[in-house]
Parts: C-alpha cells; sequence; structure tokens
C-alpha cells in the first residue's frame, strides 16, 4: 500500500516538473498504475492525483493534455464518487472556457468519464448524480446560440449520455425535450444532425407522456404551410423521424397511421437528399414495427420500386431488356434537365440506397408476402444488378440474399413427400428466375471491381443453397467467371478465395456431369493456386482439388469422365505440396487429405506416383502434427473398392496405429480404430499376424464403457478380425472377452454397442473351428445372473436382462443346430421353482429372442410355462414373460394367436399382461400373416375400450394403431364410425390409436392418413376434456414428427387451437379436503397440451402462422398460471412454492440486466428501483446474486 502511495507521489511530483517529457513521462506511468486492478488509493492521494489530472488538462503541451484526459477513464473506478464529481464541476467550468483547445479537452474528458461510469441498473447512485449534475450545465450550453463549437460538443455529450444513461435521467427528460426540439430548426446543418441523433436516444427512454409529446411536435411540424418552408427543415423532421424510428420504433406504431402519408408525400418532392431520409425512415418503420406497417406495404413497395431506378443522370444503353428501363428513366432525364446535373454533385446514389436497403427491410419483415415480393420487387431487382455505383450494386444483392433466404425451404422440407405447397410454389417462382439472374451476372462476373464479383459469389452461394442443381445448365458462364477471378492477380488474395470457395460449394450441390466439358479450362487456374505461396490460397485449393475428384470420380458409380488428361497434373501438385516440409500446419493437413482422396478414388491411375505417395503418408503417420490427417487418408484409401495393394506400408503402419490406440487424444483413437477396421477389411489374410497382435493387445483397455463410441469400433473391429484372422485372435479372447461381458452388465449400453457385441460374439462362433465354443460363451454371458442367485448380491438392472437376452439370441441364430437345445435348457429354467426371479427374467427374454429360431418342439411346453409365469408374484416376471408370449407368437401365429385372443376374453384379471403380448405379436409379425385375423382382433379390441384404466386403454389404442397398419385402405375408414357413435373412452381410443400411426419416417399409410386427419382434428370440438387431450397429444405428434399432414389444415385448425388455450371457469371446483378448501382446475392438462402444441408449432410450422395472433395467446398464457395467495392457513409447502417463484422471478431480473441495452428501458429502471425499496425483495436479490457470482456477468448485476 505504502510502496503503491509513494510511488504515485513521486510521479507527482515530476508532473510538476518544467521539463515537458517529464510531465508526459510521469503521466504516462500514472497511466499504467492506475490500470492495475491492485491499486488503491487513500484519501490524500485521491485528492492529489484528482487535482494534479486537472492542472494538467490546462498544460501547455498538447500530448500531456491527451494522457491527462486518458488517465480520467481509469481513475473514475478508482477513487470515491465526491472526487468525480469535482472532476465533472472542473471539466463543466473549462466547456465555457475562451480557449478552444481547453473546451476540446473538456468535451473528451466528460466523454471519457461517462464511458466509465457504472450502468445504473447496478444500483450505483454515482451515474444518476453525475448525469444531473452535467445535465443544467448541457442544457444551459446548448440553448445558448453565440458559440457554435460549444454548442456541438454539449449536444455530443448529451446524445452519449442518453444512449448510455438514458434511464436515470428520468427527472430531466421533459427539460431536455424542450431544450432539444428548438435545435431542430437551427440554422447550422451539425446542431441539427446532433440533435437528431440525441432526440432518438431520447425516445427510447422517456415516458409515454413525452413520446407522445415529441411525435406529436414532429408531426405537427410537417404538413404544409403551418410548418416550415425550407427544404432543410424539413428533411431534419424526416431525419428526426427515422433516428426515432431506428430507436424506439416499438413505440411509433401508434402514430404511423398519420405519418406514413406525410412521408410518402415528402417522398414524392424533388430533393433527392430528402427522398434519402424518408426511404430510411420507412426502412426503420418496417424493421420495428411491421404488423402496424401492414396496411401501408403497398405504397412503400411502389415507392422502393421508382426509386431503386432513380438514376437522372446516367444512361444505360445497352441490350434489349434493359432499353425498356431506359425509357422509363428518361422520364425522369426530362424533369430534371433544367438542375443542370454533374457527377460531383448528384446524389441519386443515395436514394437508390435507401431504396434498396428498404426492399431488404420489407422482404425481411414480411415473410408471408413473399409469392407477391417474387412478382414485384424480384424482376426490379434483377434488372439493377447493373447498377454503375458500387456501394448501391452491394445493397442491391445484399436485398435480394435477403429474398433468398427468406424462401429457403424449413429444414425437413422434402418436396417430393409433399403436395404443392407455399414454400413449393416460391421455390418454383425462383427457379424461373434463375436464367436471369446468371444473364444479369455475367457481366458483374469480370467486373473490374473486386466487390463486386465478391457480391456475385455470394449471392449465387446463397442461390445453389436454395436451390440446389438449379446452376449446372449454366455453369459455361460460372466457370468463366470464375477462372477470371483466380487469373486475377493484381487485387488482394480475397477474391481468389472467395471465387475457390464458391467453386467447392458448386461441386457439392450441381451434378457431376456439368463439370465434364470444363474442367481443361477449370483445372489449370486451380492448379497455379494449390502452387501458390500464400498458404490461405493454397489451402483453400487442395480442398477444392479434393472436392473434385469427389464429385467427377465417385465410388459408388462406374467413371463416366477418363481421368487420364488430368491425374498425372493433379497428383504432381499435390505431392508437390505433400513433399515439402516448411508449410502451415493447414497446408500440410489439406494435402495429405487430398492425397488420401486422389488414392482412394484414382489410386489405379496413379501409376509409379502411388508407392512413393503411400511412403510420404506412412511417413506422416511418423510425425505427431500430422498423424491425424494421415490415420483419416489411409482409412480412405483402405476402405476404397479400388482394392489398392498397400503391402509396402502395412508391416510397419501396424505398429505405429496400435501406438495410438494409447494416447490420450480421443479423435486419433476413433479414426485409428476406423482404420484399422478398414485395413482388416481390405487386406485381411495378407496382414502379417505378429503386427496383428501387436494391435489386439491394445484393446481390452478400449472395451470400457468410460467411452463407449470407441468400445463400439473396438468391438466391430474384434469382429472384423475374427472373420479375417481367427488365429490371431486366439490369445487375446479370454482378456477381451471379460471386459465384454462387463460392459454387457452397463445399464447405459447404446443399440450401437449392443449389436457390435452381437456381430462379435457370432463371430467367435461361426469361425471353422469357433474361437470360442458355443456353450462356454453362453454360460460366460449367463454367469452374472445365475451366480447372483446363489450370492443374492445386489441385483442387476433391468437393461441388463435385455442386453444379455439379446446376446444368447443372436448366439443361437449363429448356432441354428444349437438351438432347440438351448429353448429347452431356458424353459426348464423358466420352470424350475428353485430359479432365481432373475434367472426366470433372463429365461424368458432369452425365449422371446430364441424361440423363433428354436422351432416347434419347445413351443408347445412354452405355452403353459408362459401362461403360469404371468400369475407369478414378481413384476419383473410376468412383464418378461408377457413380452415372451408376444414374441414367440409371431413367429407362430396359427398356433398361438387364437390361444391369446381366448385367453384375453377368459382372464379378465390378467388382461393388461395379455395385451402387451398382442401388441408384441401385432408389431413383430408379418402383416400378410396377421391378415386371416384381422377381424377377430379388431372386435376383441373395441370391446376393451371402454375399460376403466387408463394404462389399459393405452395399450389397446397401441394395438389398433398397429392394427390399422395390416390393412389401411380397409381399416382406416372404420374409425369414422367409431367416431360418430363410440362413448368417450372408446372416441378418445380411437384418437390415440391414430397418433401410433405417425411416424417420423415417410410410411405407405401417409398420403391416406393425410386424407383423414381433417375428419380427426374435428374431435377438438368434441365435448369430452379426455377426447380433446388425446386430439391435441395426436396434433401435436404430426406436427413433431411429419408436419406435411397437417400443414395445409392449419387454417381450420388453428381456431380450435387457440380455444383450447383459454381458461374455462366450468371447469374450476373446489374439492373440500378436511378443514381445507382446494380449488381444482379440470382444463388445466387440455390448456397445457394445447401450449405443447403451439411450440410444436413454431419449430416445423412458422411459416403458416400469424406471429401477431399466435403471440396474443402466448401472452394470455403468460398469465394463466398457479397464482399462489398465501392465506393465514397456508401449509409450509405454499411458503416455499412462492418463495421458488420469487427466486425465479429475481434469476430472470438478474439475467435481464446483464442486455446491454437495459439501461435506455424506463419500465426496466423503474422495477429494480422497486426491487431496491423493498428490503425483503433487496435481500433476496442479493443472494441471487451470490449464487451466480461464478459467472463472468455479474458485475452488471449487481442491484443491492
Amino acid at each position: 500500500m505504502s510502496t503503491a502511495a509513494f510511488h504515485i507521489s513521486s510521479l507527482l511530483e515530476k508532473m510538476t516538473s518544467s521539463d515537458k517529457d517529464f510531465r508526459f513521462m510521469a503521466t504516462s506511468d500514472l497511466m499504467s498504475e492506475l490500470q492495475k486492478d491492485s491499486i488503491q488509493l487513500d484519501e490524500d492521494s485521491e485528492r492529489k492525483v484528482v487535482k494534479m489530472l486537472l492542472r494538467l488538462l490546462e498544460d501547455k503541451n498538447g500530448e500531456v493534455q491527451n494522457l491527462a484526459v486518458k488517465c480520467l477513464g481509469p481513475l473514475v473506478g478508482k477513487v470515491k464518487e465526491y472526487q468525480v464529481e469535482t472532476i465533472v464541476d472542473a471539466l463543466c467550468a473549462n466547456m465555457r472556457s475562451d480557449k478552444e483547445q481547453l473546451r476540446d479537452i473538456a468535451g473528451i474528458g466528460l466523454k471519457t468519464v461517462l464511458s466509465e461510469l457504472p450502468p445504473a441498473a447496478t444500483g450505483s447512485g454515482l451515474a444518476t448524480n453525475v448525469c444531473r449534475k452535467i445535465t443544467g450545465q448541457l442544457t444551459s450550453a446548448i440553448a445558448q446560440q453565440e458559440d457554435v463549437a460549444v454548442q456541438l460538443e454539449a449536444l455530443d455529450i448529451l446524445s452519449d449520455m442518453l444512449s448510455r444513461l438514458g434511464a436515470p435521467l428520468g427527472a430531466f427528460h421533459a427539460s431536455l425535450l424542450h431544450c432539444l426540439l428548438p435545435q431542430l430548426s437551427s440554422p447550422r446543418l451539425a446542431v441539427r444532425k446532433r440533435a437528431v441523433g440525441a432526440l432518438g436516444h431520447l425516445a427510447a427512454a422517456c415516458s409515454t407522456d413525452l413520446f407522445v409529446e415529441l411525435a406529436d411536435h414532429l408531426l405537427d411540424r410537417l404538413p404544409g404551410p403551418r410548418g416550415p418552408t425550407s427544404p432543410a427543415a424539413v428533411r431534419t423532421l424526416i431525419q428526426c423521424l427515422g433516428s426515432v424510428g431506428r430507436q424506439a420504433g416499438h413505440r411509433l406504431g401508434a402514430h404511423l397511421d398519420r405519418l406514413v402519408p406525410l412521408v410518402e408525400e415528402f417522398c414524392n418532392l424533388d430533393d433527392d437528399e430528402l427522398r434519402e431520409s424518408c426511404l430510411q425512415a420507412f426502412e426503420a418503420f418496417l424493421r420495428k414495427c411491421p404488423k402496424e406497417m401492414g396496411p401501408h406495404v403497398p405504397n412503400v413497395t411502389s415507392l422502393c420500386l421508382q426509386y431503386i431506378k432513380h438514376d437522372p443522370n446516367y444512361n444505360y444503353d445497352s441490350d434489349g431488356d434493359e432499353e425498356q428501363m431506359e425509357t422509363e428513366d428518361n422520364e425522369f432525364s426530362e424533369q430534371e434537365s433544367e438542375d443542370e446535373y454533374s457527377d460531383d454533385d448528384d446524389m441519386s446514389w443515395k436514394v437508390r440506397r435507401a431504396a434498396a436497403k428498404c426492399i431488404a427491410a420489407l422482404i425481411g419483415s414480411r415473410p408471408d408476402l413473399l409469392p407477391d415480393f417474387h412478382c414485384t420487387l424480384a424482376p426490379a431487382l434483377i434488372r439493377r444488378f447493373k447498377e454503375r455505383e458500387e456501394n448501391v450494386k452491394a445493397d442491391v444483392f445484399g436485398a435480394y440474399v435477403v429474398l433468398l433466404r427468406q424462401t429457403r425451404p424449413p429444414k425437413g422440407w422434402l418436396e417430393s413427400m409433399e403436395e404443392p405447397t407455399q414454400t413449393g410454389s416460391n421455390l418454383h417462382m425462383l427457379r424461373g428466375q434463375v436464367p436471369l439472374v446468371i444473364k444479369a451476372l455475367q457481366r458483374q462476373l469480370k467486373d473490374r471491381s473486386v466487390r463486386a464479383r465478391q457480391g456475385c459469389f455470394s449471392l449465387l452461394t446463397e442461390l445453389a443453397g436454395v436451390l440446389p442443381g438449379s446452376l449446372g445448365e449454366h455453369m459455361p458462364v460460372l466457370v468463366a467467371g470464375i477462372v477470371f477471378s483466380l487469373a486475377d492477380r493484381s487485387s488482394s488474395s480475397t477474391i481468389r478465395m472467395d471465387a475457390l470457395a464458391f467453386l467447392q460449394g458448386l461441386l457439392g450441390t450441381e451434378p457431376a456431369e456439368a463439370f465434364h466439358s470444363h474442367l481443361p479450362t477449370l483445372l489449370p487456374p486451380v492448379m497455379a493456386c494449390v502452387a501458390d505461396p500464400f498458404y490461405k490460397i493454397a489451402a483453400e485449393a487442395l480442398l477444392v482439388l479434393q472436392e473434385l475428384v469427389r464429385a467427377l470420380w465417385p465410388l459408388d458409380r462406374p467413371r463416366t469422365l477418363d481421368p487420364e488428361p488430368y491425374v498425372g497434373e493433379m497428383s504432381a501438385a499435390t505431392l508437390a505440396r505433400l513433399r515439402a516440409t516448411d508449410l502451415d500446419q493447414e497446408v500440410k493437413e489439406r494435402a495429405i487429405a487430398c492425397m488420401g482422396h486422389l488414392m482412394a478414388h484414382l489410386g489405379d491411375r496413379l501409376g509409379v506416383d502411388l508407392e512413393p505417395s503411400l511412403l510420404l503418408l506412412l511417413d506422416r503417420l511418423r510425425n505427431e502434427i500430422t498423424r491425424l490427417p494421415a490415420v483419416k487418408a489411409l482409412m480412405l484409401v483402405a476402405v476404397s473398392p479400388l482394392r489398392l495393394d498397400l503391402q509396402p506400408i502395412v508391416a510397419e503402419a501396424l505398429p505405429i496405429l496400435a501406438s495410438f490406440l494409447r494416447k490420450n487424444q480421443r479423435a486419433l483413437r476413433l479414426a485409428t480404430l476406423a482404420a484399422l477396421d478398414a485395413l482388416a477389411q481390405s487386406q485381411g489374410l495378407s496382414l502379417p499376424p505378429c503386427a496383428v497382435q501387436a494391435v489386439l493387445a491394445e484393446l481390452p483397455a478400449l472395451v470400457s464403457e468410460s467411452d463407449m463410441h470407441v468400445a463400439q469400433l473396438a468391438v466391430d473391429f474384434l469382429a472384423t478380425v475374427t472373420h479375417a484372422q481367427p488365429a490371431s485372435l486366439a490369445k487375446v479372447s479370454g482378456p477381451v472377452l471379460s471386459e465384454l461381458l462387463r460392459l454387457l452388465r452397463s445399464p447405459l449400453l447404446p443399440a450401437s454397442v449392443l449389436a457390435a457385441a452381437e456381430g462379435f460374439l457370432q463371430a467367435l462362433v461361426g469361425t471353422r473351428p469357433p474361437c470360442v465354443d458355443y456353450e462356454e460363451l453362453i454360460s460366460m454371458l449367463t454367469a452374472p445372473v445365475y451366480d447372483q442367485a446363489a450370492d443374492g448380491g445386489p441385483g442387476l438392472h433391468k437393461q441388463v436382462f435385455h442386453s444379455l437376452a439379446r446376446c444368447v439370441a443372436a448366439l443361437a441364430a449363429a448356432c441354428p443346430q444349437e438351438a432347440a437345445g438351448t429353448a429347452n435348457r431356458l424353459v426348464c429354467d423358466a420352470r424350475s421353482p428353485h430359479s432365481s426371479t432373475g434367472v426366470k427374467v433372463l429365461a424368458f427374454l432369452s425365449l422371446a429372442e430364441v424361440g423363433q429360431v428354436a422351432g416347434p418342439g419347445p413351443q408347445r411346453e412354452l405355452k403353459a410355462v408362459l401362461l403360469e409365469a404371468l400369475g407369478s408374484p414378481s413384476e419383473d416376471v410376468r412383464a418378461a414373460a408377457s413380452y415372451a408370449l408376444g414374441r414367440v407368437g409371431a413367429g407362430n401365429l396359427p398356433d398361438f394367436l387364437p390361444f391369446l385372443l381366448g385367453q384375453i376374453e377368459a382372464e379378465p384379471r390378467r388382461q393388461y399382461l395379455l395385451l402387451h403380448s398382442l401388441r408384441e405379436a401385432l408389431g413383430a409379425a408379418q402383416p400378410d400373416s396377421l391378415k386371416p385375423y384381422a377381424e377377430d382382433i379388431w372386435a376383441l379390441l373395441f370391446q376393451r375400450c371402454e375399460g376403466a384404466e387408463e394404462g389399459t386403454r393405452g395399450v389397446v389404442a397401441e394395438c389398433i394403431g398397429k392394427l390399422v397398419l395390416v390393412n389401411p385402405p380397409f381399416l382406416l375408414p372404420r374409425f369414422r364410425k367409431q367416431l360418430a357413435a363410440g362413448q368417450p373412452h372408446t372416441r378418445s381410443t380411437v384418437i390415440t390409436a391414430v397418433k401410433f400411426l405417425i411416424s417420423d419416417q415417410p410410411h405407405p399409410i401417409d398420403p391416406l392418413l393425410k386424407s383423414f386427419i381433417g375428419e380427426f382434428m374435428e374431435s377438438l370440438q368434441d365435448p369430452d376434456l379426455n377426447v380433446r387431450r388425446a386430439t391435441l397429444a395426436f396434433f401435436n405428434s404430426a406436427v413433431h414428427n411429419k408436419p406435411s399432414l397437417v400443414r395445409d389444415l392449419l387454417d381450420d385448425i388453428l381456431p380450435l387451437l387457440y380455444q383450447e388455450t383459454k381458461i374455462r371457469r366450468d371447469l374450476i371446483r373446489e374439492v373440500e379436503m378436511g378443514p381445507f378448501k382446494h380449488t381444482v382446475d379440470d382444463g388445466l392438462d387440455v390448456r397445457k397440451a394445447a401450449f405443447e402444441c403451439m411450440y410444436s408449432l413454431l419449430e416445423s410450422c412458422l411459416g403458416q402462422l400469424d406471429i401477431c395472433e399466435f403471440l396474443n395467446h402466448v401472452e394470455d398464457g403468460l398469465k394463466d398460471h398457479y397464482d399462489i395467495r398465501v392465506k393465514a392457513g397456508s401449509v409450509k409447502q405454499e411458503f416455499e412454492k412462492q418463495d421458488e417463484l420469487k427466486r425465479s422471478a429475481m434469476r430472470a431480473v438478474a439475467a435481464l440486466l446483464t442486455i446491454p441495452e437495459v439501461g435506455k428501458s424506463p419500465i426496466m429502471a423503474d422495477f429494480s428501483s422497486q426491487i431496491r425499496s423493498n428490503p425483503e425483495l433487496a435481500a433476496l436479490f442479493e443472494s441471487i446474486q451470490k449464487d451466480s457470482a461464478s459467472a463472468p456477468s455479474t458485475d452488471s448485476m449487481d442491484l443491492s
């Protein structure tokens, strides 16, 4: 502490030196000290530092002054509040000084201090106090007209202050407004401009009354004779409207009906600057108030279309389609020829730019009008691609890109699947525009301006993304443009990188055939870029070359293009990059990947280059920096159907790959396992056994549940090796199996790992002779369950029984001759009274899988055993037996199904379990084999629809759904009759059954289902609550999994859906619970279901929603919650609920206060002061702050 104080006092001493260099260095050192977080000043040091810095602000040397001003920023946070106020007072006094330099420095100082003040939302009073001090001084400085420089500086500072700290100045808003409004009619342009900016910031923060006053003032000044006649004044007022629109547009909505017609009138006056301001105002209105601008869209559109081609000073005399425009332009030329335009004072480009930006705002804010925009705006934009002014052209391209992005189909949209919809027709219209776009861009692609060409490439990239395959027929134009930019060495490298990136995208979206004829012209410039000295271009070019090889010579189709003329050149260029060692890391990695693709796709044509390439790849495997890309390239080569001879490198590569399996880098382990699997599949027996064993020794450690993905790849590789070299596996089968069995006992086992384990176990018993004996493997698998019975240890997870049963079934399928014996043994285990619950569950689950391969022998006694087990006291045994009965029955329907249906009739107590069996049988059996029984099952299920048990009805619904899939055209129409005549439970069961017909994959039933959806959705008007809830669940499933089923019906469905979100008083009742009265809302579940549907609609059908109406219902929903009133007799739980609700609200407030713009919101400022004034809430808020103290943004959230 004392050393810091001593150091600072020595610096202060130097600052009084007569030598300006001493003063400068001392101030610089002070700056460094103040920027340290650790520095703490005592009161005396604070006073001295402040005094000295204020003195240095008046220093004769300008550099010292500048440094002293910069020191004020960090000083604000280090000194007490009254010192900050001292600084501000001194700066304000200097603002009134006669010396211009001192005034400038004071202005900079005030801005610096303001920028460092803590935001008002943090509860610090400093900002408020300082602003109050400054505001009075600023308003008087602005009001006095003598010195314009002081006025400008004051307006600048005020604007700055309002933008950061608008809300705490609430008390001054009225005086500020009355001070700023007269400045709009100042004779000085700079004053008017700054006043416009300040009013924009004020509009965002002021109260509603003041806002109305401001809006009225602007509106009253605008119309005809009462207002000012000078164009400059009108221009200022319109600019002010635009500024208010940008900063606080949402508040202007109510005034737009008066405003927009006025602005439209001014747009037609012959003043380009005024037109620009009008169009900028429209842009702000469209972005901030799209709903209120709705009625004015046609007029604004026609104005934009008129002014986007407003170029009176230029004649576009070129090809035919532009001649028509020329005549339109001539009208303007005649109007304005008297003005004697010259190019220097030609402001018309600003009007065109504002019109282009306004069009972009129009398209962005009204996606519902896209079809109209494609007819009206798109052709106009395409015609303006020839724009001569670079800035305007960029905005025209930008507007067309917005149109393309809005037209992009939603995710999961499949044209082939869908009926023609709105999206489809938009895309169809866009497809018609493609030739016009290409024609318009043909000249632009060879423009001298780099920016114009970049705009072309970004527009075409977007177009190819929205309509893949649409640019193929225009390839000559595109290739010429790409080659022109690739050969352009005069300008910066960015345009060449843009051209390469565009070419790479094209190779991904356009058909390969389109490139065939252009390859001789395309390849040389790409090769030149591969050899380019600048690493970014070389890396991008290698990526293009890789994509070129992949697209033009794919491995899954016969070659249609002879690679002979090109392969030598491509491999030479890549090898040159691969051999060089002094390259950027990115280029090395791309060269390795590119060589991997070349070998994988064209290895048979590389000739003498193949072996050196493989040896280089081996060399890169040994290098730590390039080993990961080298492993990936090796995998590509090994997987290639060209079956290249890898003998030169395999013996050396395997030990290196084995060492990678021990590395910590997960990506490397995954890539290595994939490469090893590919090598084992392609090279098989020719792999040296000793090297294979070195790899296998690393595998037991990888078969672990700590990383399931690695385990899956390891087990897949083991299965491949077992097929290829069974002898090599003999030595490691013991340790690997013990690890695999431990993995199978994991309750978190993913299906993919289980499938890999089944494959490996089948491979072990499938070799001749088998690597491991069948019986031995079965006993190893079942040991955990059988041994557990003896020691009565902790139980295994349910999932483990399913996993082990699947593995037993996989082994039985691999050795069909053993299956019957295994099934008999399982039946005995299931029947034995000495078997534990676990043994029985495993036996039944295994029988469910094995029963179908075991033949009819064991199945005869199986019925009796399964029926007996359905009465077992253990729930797990009953569930396993029910599952087994269905699965075994599916394999032998004539024997089992009549028996199962008879049991359902005869045993009402076991109905739930037997229905589960029926569900399994319906799901597993072949549809054709079920047809003879369909009527019996249908009749039986509909008798069970009225059961009192909801769980049973759910299973019945699922069974009905599976049954309908057996013969949809015959059975689905029957639902109509059931919905019309059935009881409420039957109706809800039928609707739930329909839900089970919807899957997220394409299904043959979809077109038929779509034709019935409208009728099923009518159940939303059903008088029964449960039927409506079931209908909402079914609708939610349709929207979520297959939106195409319901998209076209939304106009009819949405009003019914919104109806269900409303609170219905007739469904709220009071229930007496002892001494308490409890309110029960029966409609709550239905409302929840309706809001879930609305949430799903946002994800998949956003384009079909009227967002404003949608949000109205969401807003109502936000008011509908547990309105917890703490009554005197409330239980403790109610208090806790309310406290938790308060805490949640506080967390939300804390999060909101981190938003950068929050200081401008008057509502938020008022809210935070309310929290601070309530001791209970303030304490709660403090505790929330402490909870989230670890978050980086908490500084700005401290409200205490």
